[in-house]
This record gives C-alpha cells, sequence and structure tokens, in this order.
C-alpha cells in the first residue's frame, strides 16, 4: 500500500457547476491505513474513481460540519455498506457529529430496514463508531498519531486543523480557516501541508455567481486565507510540499494556474502542487 495523498474534490464551498471541482475531501494512506479527510458531495465516486473499493472504508476524518465538507458522510457509508462493506468505520468529527449521522440514519430508516431484512445485510449502525474530538490529540494507535488544532473559520468554532503522522511521514489539513499564524507552529516540519486559500481577485467573481453579495463578501474575507498567506504560513513552518485546496475560485476560468502560482511567488518558494481533482501525490 504506497503511502499517498490524493486530493478527490478540490472546490471551496458547497456549490456545484458544469464541468467545475467538486467540494471538499480528500484520501490519505499513511502507515497501511485509508483516511478519508472530509465529506463533501462526490466522495464516494471520488474514492471509487481513485481506485479504492468502498468495502474497505476505514477511517474517516471531518474538519469541521460545514456542509461541503461533510453532505456526503452518511451518503459514503451507506454505499459502502450496499457494497458490501463489513468491517468497523470509525468517524472522528467535532462535536454534532454524532446527532449528524444518527440523523441520516434515521432519514433512511425504511431503505436501512429493508435492505437487512430482504438482502441480508449487517446492520449498519453496528458498523459505524463515531468519535467527537476536541483541540488536542484524537488517535494514537498502531504507530498513527493524528492531533488537531481549532482554528479560526467564523462563525464555526469547532473547526480543526489537522496534523496526521505515521511512519516517519507527516501530512497537515489546515481545513477552513482565516491566516491563522499558530498553524505554522502545528504544521512544523511536515512533508505536506494542505491549505485552503483564497484569490481576492476571484471574490467579486464568486458574489456575481452566487449573489448575497455584502454578507457573502463578509464571509470570505473574514474565514478564508489569502494565498499569499497560506504561503507564509508554509514558509515559516519549513514543510516540504504546500498543496493548495479548497480553492476560492475554482470553477472560474478566467482564473488559471498560472494566478495562483503568481500569487504564491512573494511568499512560498518550495514545492507547491494547486489543487485538481484526481491529482494524487506518492509521499514516499
Amino acid at each position: 500500500m504506497t503511502n499517498s495523498l490524493t486530493l478527490l474534490g478540490t472546490k471551496g464551498g458547497p456549490a456545484i457547476r458544469p464541468g467545475g471541482p467538486n467540494p471538499t475531501s480528500m484520501l490519505l494512506t499513511l502507515g497501511g491505513r485509508r483516511m478519508v479527510v472530509d465529506c463533501g458531495l462526490g466522495v464516494a465516486r471520488g474514492l471509487v474513481e481513485a481506485g479504492m473499493s468502498l468495502k474497505d472504508l476505514d477511517l474517516i476524518f471531518i474538519t469541521h460540519l460545514h456542509s461541503d465538507h461533510v453532505l456526503e458522510l452518511g451518503p459514503l457509508i451507506h454505499t459502502a455498506w450496499t457494497t458490501g462493506l463489513a468491517n468497523k468505520v470509525t468517524v472522528f468529527g467535532p462535536p454534532g457529529i454524532k446527532r449528524l449521522w444518527e440523523g441520516f440514519v434515521a432519514s433512511m430508516s425504511y431503505d436501512i430496514e429493508t435492505r437487512v431484512a430482504d438482502e441480508g445485510r449487517p446492520d449498519l449502525s453496528a458498523l459505524v463508531e463515531l468519535i467527537e474530538y476536541g483541540p488536542g490529540l484524537v488517535l494514537d494507535a498502531d504507530g498513527l498519531r493524528v492531533d488537531s488544532l481549532r482554528v479560526d473559520h467564523p462563525p464555526v468554532t469547532d473547526c480543526f486543523a489537522l496534523r496526521i503522522k505515521a511512519e516517519g511521514r507527516c501530512v497537515v489539513f489546515s481545513s477552513d480557516t482565516a491566516y491563522f499564524p499558530p498553524l505554522a507552529d502545528f504544521a512544523s516540519g511536515a512533508d505536506i501541508l494542505v491549505h485552503e486559500a483564497m484569490l481576492p481577485e476571484g471574490v467579486d467573481s464568486i458574489i456575481r455567481r452566487t449573489g448575497n453579495g455584502a454578507r457573502l463578501r463578509e464571509h470570505l474575507l473574514a474565514s478564508h486565507t489569502l494565498a499569499a498567506d497560506a504561503g507564509r504560513i508554509a514558509t515559516q513552518a519549513d514543510v516540504r510540499c504546500l498543496v493548495l485546496n479548497h480553492l476560492i475560485p475554482a470553477d472560474d476560468p478566467d482564473f488559471t494556474e498560472d494566478h495562483w502560482r503568481s500569487a504564491l511567488a512573494p511568499t512560498w518558494s518550495g514545492e507547491l502542487v494547486i489543487g485538481k481533482d484526481g491529482l494524487s501525490i506518492v509521499l514516499d
């Protein structure tokens, strides 16, 4: 099992448009474990197209409860179950993740009960363990360590960056956050920092297409990180590779990879990957 990071969905925000990328989800294969980080729309299809059997679903980490990070959590697990999932899936998420899962199971009770009785499937709820976490140590078992840091993503309080380490490799996920200098210490020395990023000149484009102008602008500027500031974090953390993800905007043809690289040039001179759905990075 090759240690790798695969970006399944790279778009910031919940809207999807023809030909555009999917909202946030990633697959980290590290230390013999497959870990899904966030479950935006398209995660199940993205995993299958990345070559993973959904029967192998193992660990899921949810960084916060915004819909573009959690909307397909229930459907992913349910689809894995109908594919033949037989092992336990452990979901780590912020406070509220248990309620979200219980609500999904309740909404699908007819289908679940019918498939158990008609198709002989195991009890879905018995296959899923939900663990709510806060800042600090999340998991330390079998050579895999996961730590979390509360970041700045108003109005969401329980939003966490994750540092995942195994076999001498380390990958850090910023989650959604405004420019947050403490993240540099948290990510110090990581092989890969996956950081959200926003182009300031792209904000007006998003507002024109989405509406709710003044309020949306206020949210974007208060809750997300400009690309240049993501570079500052990566430089201060001395990471090996910076991966830009949760791109704002991600589906506007007027903004190309050159725009992102130009925005990062003053603050980051190391290896840079601009996220695209399906892109895989080998860690070994």
